[in-house]
């Protein structure tokens, strides 16, 4: 299996008095799907562009690192990325946030507060959660898009500012703006390029990759220096989770198993994950039935330690190909839904593991 390993190159970068290398501070891009590649192409290729963009995707997707991608990418690289939660502060604070103020503007301003338009002024502001901004600060950042002018709040002088914006949410701002609750102004602006990011339900063959790496890093910050590997079990069960949480999920659920294996066994070999910590030993709610699909009539290969990771992957990766096509009565196009994956990715690993469908006997 080849595995494709996106991380930052250094780059110095000052914010502020603080002095930081990307790599040290964003965690690689990781993955091989061809949902993930075409991401980073499309990336790769707006990047350069110096206009504002917006970035969509569920959560835990990570829109915050392709919004660093395409700071860093860019001219703009060695000037400061500056990011603000527009979700985290009151319409208030986070004008005060954006825009700054002027000493006595409001009750508690002492001083002059520099806001982040200013201080990103050369580089690129990322915007999250962007439609929880209220239309009043919409219609600034709208003039700041536009015009790149702004005041502070009780300042009287207009000041200007070379700030790319790239706005990041996962809510639907045409629908938002079709009801009145984002300005349809500000998301033309914003919509010169709109980078979609697909969810981990249709990267699944990201999954191994993606949960190798988590539960190494998880090793070595418990102390250790090689992680044991994941039994086919566990494998089984990271595979056919769908996900909800994107990648997020599938690290806080990784390194849960990780730490409870090591803590008590002393090994790090998972073979088991606990995909809900909220479920209770006492609790009387039945458990969920595994939704009869035909992903799931397919026999999962049983563990072997001693074997490569990749070739077990790729074992597992042919069992559910098989079983689906088997339970499908080979319909290449039944098979591929039965997945939740697209007709080119079943013909796609059909070819790579050289499944075919059986000749029939003639009498």
């Amino acid at each position: 299996m080849v595995k494709y390993t996106y991380t930052w190159c250094i780059i110095q970068k000052k914010i502020g008095d603080n002095h930081m290398t990307t790599t040290d501070n964003m965690p690689p891009l990781i993955g091989q799907s061809a949902e993930f590649l075409s991401l980073l192409d499309r990336v790769s290729q707006v990047a350069p562009v110096h206009r504002p963009m917006l970035v969509i995707g569920e959560r835990g997707t990570g829109k915050e690192l392709i919004g660093a991608r395409l700071h860093f990418l860019s001219s703009r690289w060695s000037q400061d990325y500056v990011k603000v939660n527009c979700a985290a502060l009151s319409e208030d604070l986070l004008e005060s946030e954006l825009f700054g103020h002027e000493a006595g503007a409001f009750t508690g301003a002492k001083g002059r507060h520099m806001g982040r338009f200013e201080r990103a002024d050369g580089g690129t502001l990322f915007l999250d959660e962007i439609a929880n901004a209220s239309l009043r600060v919409q219609e600034k950042i709208l003039r700041v898009v536009e015009y790149g002018e702004f005041e502070r709040i009780g300042g009287e002088k207009t000041l200007s500012t070379d700030v790319r914006v790239i706005g990041a949410t996962n809510a639907d701002l045409p629908q938002l703006a079709m009801q009145g609750k984002f300005r349809a102004d500000l998301l033309d602006r914003l919509a010169f390029e709109v980078i979609t990011l697909p969810p981990l339900r249709v990267r699944w063959e990201d999954i191994p990759i993606l949960a190798q790496h988590f539960a190494q890093n998880m090793v070595r910050e418990l102390g250790e220096e090689r992680f044991a590997g994941f039994g086919m079990n566990a494998m089984r069960a990271l595979m056919e989770h769908t996900w909800p949480g994107n990648i997020r999920e599938l690290k806080n659920a990784v390194e849960r198993a990780v730490s409870r294996v090591m803590s008590t066994s002393g090994s790090s070999y998972v073979d088991a994950i606990d995909l809900d910590p909220f479920v209770r030993a006492w609790s009387d709610a039945k458990t969920k039935e595994p939704e009869a699909d035909a992903a799931q009539t397919a026999k999962a290969p049983l563990a072997n330690p001693a074997a490569p990771f990749a070739a077990q992957v790729s074992t597992l990766e042919r069992t559910l190909i098989e079983g689906a096509l088997k339970a499908q009565g080979w319909h290449q196009g039944k098979a591929a839904k039965a997945l939740d994956i697209s007709y080119d990715q079943m013909r796609h690993y059909m070819q790579k593991h050289g499944v075919k469908r059986p000749v029939a006997k003639t009498a």
